[in-house]
């Protein structure tokens, strides 16, 4: 890859909002770009091997491995966005992996090593990565005061209007969203089982709020207000 298709890729990525166009010309050597498929799992290395990754285009899901071997999903990515061990050269407490959503999943990542230089050398960059993970930490508190203060209906309700927000297209009187999911990630994200979603699917359905299949979701305007 040409250095200056990487350079279009970092200048639209919002990790590099507001830093000079000079400076983004000069690290594009450090990069590197990978093409994920649907399925693929990407490790985060150790040490001095960590990745930062940029997400350019596709959706991950950011899956945890605990103490039990269980799995958790930590969070739904769409492009652009930014993941990684933050921790730069340090270990993750657990395992931690990213996993393509949809095919054609393409992401850039640096090593910490060369990751934490750019950061000490440029403000502007260390400013927006705060940002974002901060965002990240807001998102993640949100997640855990929903599963201490309501019910798993609840969580589906504000998860699939989250998801419509961020991914949705609307069509008239209705949001459309490409059901990239399973039912089994669904239930993943909000702590529940997969039989669980099934069931309160097939309520939302019934109560005429959604339509869904195995291509697709569409969210109807009561569901938005509830």
């Amino acid at each position: 890859m040409t250095n200056e298709l990487k350079f279009q890729f970092l200048k639209q990525h919002p990790l590099f909002e507001n830093m000079p166009l000079d400076k983004i010309g000069r690290i594009c050597h450090l990069t590197k770009y990978k093409t994920i498929y649907r399925g693929e799992r990407l490790g985060y290395g150790s040490g001095s091997y960590n990745k930062i990754c940029l997400l350019i285009r596709g959706k991950i899901k950011i899956t945890e491995v605990d103490e039990n071997d269980n799995e958790i999903i930590k969070d739904i990515l769409t492009a652009p966005d930014v993941f990684g061990n933050f921790n730069l050269n340090k270990l993750l407490q657990r395992e931690e992996y990213a996993e393509a959503l949809i095919s054609d999943t393409f992401i850039c990542y640096f090593s910490a090593i060369d990751f934490k230089k750019i950061l000490e050398e440029n403000l502007p960059l260390a400013l927006n990565l705060a940002q974002l993970v901060n965002a990240k930490l807001t998102k993640l508190q949100g997640r855990h005061a929903d599963l201490i203060h309501k019910d798993a209906k609840s969580r589906l309700i504000r998860f699939i209007k989250s998801w419509a927000m961020s991914d949705g297209s609307r069509m008239g009187d209705k949001i459309v969203l490409n059901n990239y999911l399973t039912q089994g990630d669904i239930a993943g994200v909000i702590a529940t089982s997969r039989q669980k979603v099934n069931s309160m699917f097939n309520e939302l359905r019934d109560a005429g709020l959604i339509y869904y299949d195995r291509d697709l979701i569409e969210l109807y305007d009561p569901l938005r207000r509830k």
